[in-house]
């Protein structure tokens, strides 16, 4: 068989591949741009022409929204709680994997598999005895309210990460820095941190994105709206304008923006960091 040949048979095997991905896409993309155009039509509109282009183009669903207040304040609320969450959760889940990667001792390896387990242990059914415990340390309506259960369960997956990128840092490298005089945490802080930046990377996007998606915990927390959240102030505003659907397609359209823009700037980190930990755990 011919090189050309087989050249164009491993192209021609790839089609369907090619096929699967464009398809999975469209059906994602989709949804977004239905949403995105119906933001500029009229409820009425939507009612008599649903999949159409808008008839005149109603930008004022949109502007309206940018010039409220309150939308500025759930943004900036949810961006709060996202920065407060990815600094407590990496900071906390760094020093731990430090130790269970670079120490040895006794039920280190417990240590580690019950971290694990609370990759198991789902959030609602933590709800009840959650609340009873914010409520009697006056965490109601307070950012730490959100932010500290959120990094409490960021954690199992943070520390599982970390570990598997540290463990591959060389013995030697270590060695040689004790030897000119490195303590443990100066290891840790001036070697290990800057070597593990992909790793970092990596659990900082996952806990930006899950903080700025987590819907139950804000609505459980925060009963006063100057601290409610994105995914909140969706949920209230569709409720107070269930009849224009138009408005609600549009508010959902600016909910989504800068959640799809920092995951298109962060998606390479993303995927690098976790291919990284999966060769190297």
């Amino acid at each position: 068989m011919s090189a050309p040949d087989t050249v164009g048979r491993r192209r021609f095997g790839k089609v369907p591949l090619y096929v699967i991905v464009w398809l999975v896409g469209i059906v994602m993309v989709t949804p977004l741009l239905y949403a995105l155009i119906s933001g500029f039509k009229s409820t009425d509109q939507l009612s008599s022409n649903p999949f159409g282009l808008p008839s005149p183009w109603v930008t004022s669903n949109y502007t309206d929204i940018l010039a409220s207040g309150s939308f500025w304040r759930m943004l900036g609320s949810s961006t709060l709680v996202a920065i407060g969450t990815t600094l407590l959760t990496v900071g906390a889940a760094a020093l731990a994997a430090f130790s269970l990667a670079r120490f040895s001792y006794r039920g280190r390896e417990l240590l580690f598999t019950l971290f694990t387990m609370g990759l198991m242990f789902p959030f609602a059914v933590a709800i009840l005895p959650l609340f009873i415990l914010l409520r009697t340390f006056g965490l109601l309506d307070n950012p730490w309210g959100v932010i500290l259960p959120q990094a409490a369960f960021g954690l199992p997956i943070t520390i599982v990460i970390l570990r598997g990128f540290f463990r591959q840092i060389p013995g030697e490298l270590e060695e040689a820095a004790t030897l000119d005089g490195c303590s443990p945490f100066g290891f840790f802080w001036r070697i290990l941190l800057p070597m593990a930046r992909p790793a970092l990377g990596t659990v900082s996007v996952l806990a930006v994105v899950s903080s700025w998606n987590n819907f139950l915990l804000p609505l459980l927390v925060f009963s006063n709206e100057t601290w409610w959240t994105i995914p909140v102030g969706v949920q209230q505003f569709q409720g107070q304008y269930a009849a224009d659907i138009a408005r609600v397609f549009a508010y959902l359209v600016l909910a989504m923006v800068p959640a799809l823009a920092f995951y298109a700037v962060a998606e390479r980190q993303l995927i690098g960091g976790i291919t990284m930990g999966a060769t190297k755990g």
